[in-house]
């Protein structure tokens, strides 16, 4: 277990934390005495977190595809607290479904929330813990930043493309000798988050994965990457063993991987499209656990 830094006086920026991991790391760090600034479009949801997470947690309501919004947040973070010492770029959302089949204002809308969203926090953290000369950057990855994911197309070429930039940017921090900033990449398996629920679906069936993680590992490996700062960190034995298998016999991996996938949609049951909250922040869908492992549960009785 890696030695937990001191929480008191730590200030952590995380985005998408109106439900899921963001808003499990929130509580958790607050908890043990960080200040917290809690970024979503969802602003009732984390106005209500803050007000949970007590005196030391803010709310800014945050597209983080939006230049000027992520302006705010680092604007009004500094304001409150003087100092960013870790942000999480979390907020992130899925187009799932045959490629062709996946309208073009989806797929663009959410590489502008993946990629661009990534970019935009990465921007302001960096030139903030550059002039600071320490700070740890978190960007959420994906398994599927490893191994090719049929019907996640679009979600898996941002995700390989978080992976690819949070490589880049750690060269780059060593080559100018900011040996005290970070930046982490953490690679969850499928977790069971409201992530499912939000995802522009057009398989034809409800957007489920199995077997699915517990989104408490997930969160205990973001708070582990800010203790003990890693390049990239495999969250469980899923993601570990899938990415093992992919370095040492790729082509089989991700060919047995793709049927797995097909099959898991296949198994699903019947579901109309929609584009989730990828253009519409969706009002359901508000806590940490998603329920989908639950919902399964049910569907496999009934069978």
């Amino acid at each position: 277990m890696p030695k937990k830094l001191p929480r008191k006086g730590m200030t952590v920026v995380i985005t998408g934390a109106s439900s899921g991991f963001g808003k499990g790391v929130a509580r958790r760090l607050a908890a043990e005495g960080a200040n917290v600034v809690l970024a979503a479009r969802r602003t009732e949801l984390i106005k209500a977190l803050a007000e949970e997470l007590g005196p030391r947690a803010i709310a800014v309501t945050t597209d983080v595809s939006e230049e000027e919004d992520v302006a705010r947040l680092f604007e009004t973070s500094l304001g409150s607290f003087g100092k960013i010492d870790v942000w999480i770029n979390n907020a992130g959302i899925g187009a799932i479904g045959p490629f062709t089949e996946i309208p073009l204002e989806d797929l663009t809308r959410m590489v502008k929330i993946n990629v661009k969203g990534t970019i935009n926090g990465s921007h302001f953290a960096l030139r903030h813990f550059k002039e600071m000369k320490q700070g740890t950057l978190i960007n959420l990855g994906s398994v599927t930043s490893e191994v090719a994911f049929p019907y996640y197309t679009a979600y898996s070429a941002s995700k390989h493309a978080i992976t690819g930039f949070s490589s880049a940017l750690n060269e780059e921090m060593k080559l100018e000798g900011f040996s005290d900033i970070h930046v982490c990449t953490v690679l969850p398996w499928a977790t069971d988050t409201p992530w499912f629920e939000h995802t522009g679906n057009y398989t034809g069936h409800a957007a489920e994965m199995k077997p699915m993680d517990d989104p408490e590992l997930v969160i205990d490996a973001i708070i582990g990457a800010i203790d003990k700062p890693q390049e990239t960190v495999a969250v469980g034995a899923k993601t570990k063993a899938t990415v093992f298998s992919s370095h040492i016999m790729p082509g089989t991996t991700e060919k047995a991987n793709a049927k797995f996938v097909q099959q898991v949609i296949e198994d699903a049951p019947p579901a109309a499209p929609t584009s989730g909250s990828l253009h519409t922040p969706m009002p359901n869908g508000t806590e940490v656990d998603g329920g989908v492992r639950e919902r399964m549960k049910k569907e496999h009785k009934g069978k």
